[in-house]
């Protein structure tokens, strides 16, 4: 995070934004301050933008950053899983929002500014279908994807003469320099051939040097001929070992086949196609047929609301609760019979099971080969249609990667030199300005010595003196040239003006060609720009009308959908209560008295029967409690008159102790003795 923070702090200090920050003021910025920041860098991305976010209202703002933000293709980081979420944190101006966002947008700057300006044309304007059944909105629709089509393509041919490589001005500048030196060997040529005119055979010479220079260009040429053949030819035997090895395999393939084999393994092919014909392919086809009817039916069906779960579960549950009784009766009859087909059903359906997997595993297989052919077929004609060759196989394959492996560990080697030369670098660097700091403190004090001495700017008289001593004897260096390295140097140049010009000419001429091309299509730009432009303000303003009513209709539309939806549960709920009332009917008119025992009515009257006794019994009791409350309220006065007797007693005997504490009794030989 703190990287993060340095990275945008170092953006934002650097042109255009120049914010002057560090990481202590930027950390400290509020909500408010961040989001103008924010908004500083979307407005260099796209100029649209440069809005004081003070004299906007907060909603148009978190709207304006959110469809930008959208359009640059910005992902939320991953601990936001939810929208409201981030846009929340981007309404209160949360800082670990903005810093990713800041983050992310200064790494790439150049690349969001031309997403931002190719998106204002390519950007397409959102139509209703209902609306495009108008014939003038219709072609007025199609001229606007024509016009957009129209600009990708004189776009993608810009950006293609932009990465060409080809510059005018230093096509120009070129130019007018070999000029310059074409002029300059002329004006040496006349004065070497002046100087030649004495040598006697000059013309002879000058004859077998143009030869010379002829013959070793055809040697140059020849050489690349043979090597080209050389390549061919390494070409031609690769091929011809592939060939010869899938031949090769071929006989032994056919070697080792014989009727029986062919008929055993196509009769397996015609059955595993038949059963996925038959058995497999028809029961996916009808699982996924049930699976859009059932989607059509979800989708079909109104939004739920928390009742309609709640009763959704509830009928789970006595769907459970049926299951449950079906499993317990058949446990409950256990049949032998049926236990002894159990067996055989679970046998059957394991192999079922099995079957259905390696049928699976089978088409997999052979999607994967198809794919895998597919792309090799791409691949193939890829690699001829690029190279003219074909794709390296085999043995070839392996040495080039035993080369590969090789050079791989070359460049490890290498890397770690270049690593210690690093190093050692860093170290000569550090003894360099050492020794720097060193030269100038002398130098100062060699200058403050002069002038105590009185002979300032003797040192650099000095050197001075050594530099164009130094000088003027490169320039005699220079003038004790001979008169073969002159007329050498003159043919090189002479080689190397013919080889710019033949290597310029093309490139003039297509330049011309170009140069006409580019002022013909942005006169056309200029045009389509027009034509957009207009285009675009009329479909604004009608998008505007549109977008009213569509509004209307929508809100329209959201309460029908509500009735609809209140009177289809409604429904619902009183066919579930005419379902519930048939089946009551049904099990009470029945004549199984196990059915009868099922019915609502039964089990209410049961259970009114069971309370009946049981409030029988309890007036019974009621009654007896009635008859014996005297008797029991006489008894229960006597028992705590007792209780207060007993509690006297106890009184009396611990205040009997405490008397009898004072002296104690001795009883020995018939005689009582008493000892205080």
């Amino acid at each position: 995070m703190s990287e993060q923070l340095k990275f945008v702090v170092e953006q934002l200090n650097k042109e255009p934004f120049k914010k002057n920050l560090n990481l202590i003021t930027f950390d400290s910025l509020e909500s408010m301050q961040l989001l103008q920041t924010l908004n500083d860098v979307l407005a260099e991305i796209d100029p649209k933008q440069a809005i004081d976010i003070r004299e906007e209202l907060p909603d148009q703002t978190i709207k304006r950053t959110c469809a930008l933000l959208g359009m640059l293709k910005y992902k939320p980081p991953s601990n936001f899983s939810d929208v409201s979420s981030f846009r929340q944190g981007l309404v209160t101006g949360s800082k670990p929002v903005v810093h990713h966002i800041l983050h992310w947008l200064l790494q790439r700057v150049p690349e969001l500014k031309k997403r931002a300006y190719l998106a204002r044309f390519l950007v397409k304007l959102e139509i209703p279908a209902e609306f495009l059944q108008d014939d003038v909105i219709n072609d007025t629709y199609h001229q606007y994807e024509e016009l957009v089509e129209g600009f990708k393509l004189y776009h993608k041919e810009c950006e293609k003469l932009r990465t060409s490589g080809f510059s005018t001005a230093e096509i120009r500048r070129d130019i007018s320099a070999m000029e310059e030196e074409k002029d300059q060997l002329i004006k040496r040529v006349d004065r070497l051939k002046k100087r030649v005119e004495s040598v006697p055979n000059h013309q002879r010479m000058l004859e077998q040097a143009s030869q010379l220079r002829v013959e070793k260009e055809r040697e140059d040429s020849l050489t690349h001929q043979k090597q080209e053949q050389k390549n061919q030819l390494f070409q031609a035997e690769q091929r011809l070992q592939r060939l010869q090895q899938q031949l090769k395999d071929l006989r032994q393939a056919a070697a080792d086949a014989n009727p029986e084999s062919l008929m055993k393994r196509l009769e397996e092919e015609i059955k595993i196609n038949s059963y996925m014909v038959s058995e497999k392919l028809p029961k996916e086809l009808e699982g996924m047929r049930r699976t859009v009817q059932y989607l059509h039916k979800i989708a079909s069906e109104p939004a739920m609301g928390q009742a309609d779960l709640q009763e959704l579960e509830d009928k789970i549950k006595e769907v459970d609760s049926q299951i449950n009784q079906l499993i317990e009766k058949r446990m409950m009859r256990n049949d032998p019979m049926d236990d002894k087909l159990t067996l055989y059903r679970q046998q059957a359906s394991i192999i079922i099971r099995r079957k259905e997997s390696k049928a699976e595993e089978l088409q997999e297989a052979r999607e994967e080969l198809a794919a895998a052919e597919r792309e090799l077929k791409q691949r193939t004609n890829q690699a001829q249609t690029s190279d003219g060759e074909e794709v390296i196989r085999g043995d070839e394959l392996k040495r080039l990667l035993v080369k590969l492996r090789s050079k791989g560990t070359v460049y490890k080697k290498k890397r770690q030199e270049i690593a210690e030369l690093k190093a050692e670098f860093g170290v000569l660097q550090r003894t360099e300005e050492i020794l720097k700091q060193r030269h100038e403190t002398v130098q100062q004090k060699l200058q403050t010595v002069e002038a105590e001495k009185g002979i300032a700017g003797y040192s650099n008289t000095q050197e001075e003196l050594e530099r164009v001593s130094a000088i003027k004897s490169e320039l005699d260096e220079k003038k004790g040239r001979t008169l073969d390295d002159m007329s050498e140097m003159v043919k090189k140049l002479n080689s190397m003006i013919v080889d710019k010009k033949a290597a310029l000419a093309p490139i003039i001429k297509e330049l011309r060609s170009l140069r006409q091309r580019c002022q013909e299509l942005s006169q056309e730009y200029e045009e389509k720009k027009a034509q957009y432009e207009s285009c675009t303000a009329g479909l604004e303003s009608n998008r505007s009308k549109l977008e009213q009513e569509v509004k209307a209709l929508r809100e329209e539309t959201s309460q029908d959908e509500n009735r609809y939806h209140y009177i289809n549960s409604m429904s619902e709920i009183i066919e579930m209560q005419i379902q519930r009332a048939a089946e009551e009917m049904k099990a009470y008119v029945s004549s199984d008295p196990q059915e009868r025992k099922k019915a609502i009515r039964e089990v209410y009257m049961k259970n009114i029967a069971e309370q009946e006794l049981l409030g029988k019994k309890l007036r019974e009791k009621q009654k007896m409690v009635r008859e014996s409350h005297a008797a029991n309220m006489e008894q229960m006065t006597m028992w705590c008159d007792l209780e207060q007797l007993m509690v006297c007693k106890k009184q009396c005997f611990i205040r009997a102790q405490s008397q009898a504490s004072v002296g104690q009794v001795i009883q020995e030989e018939g005689k009582d003795r008493l000892v205080l």
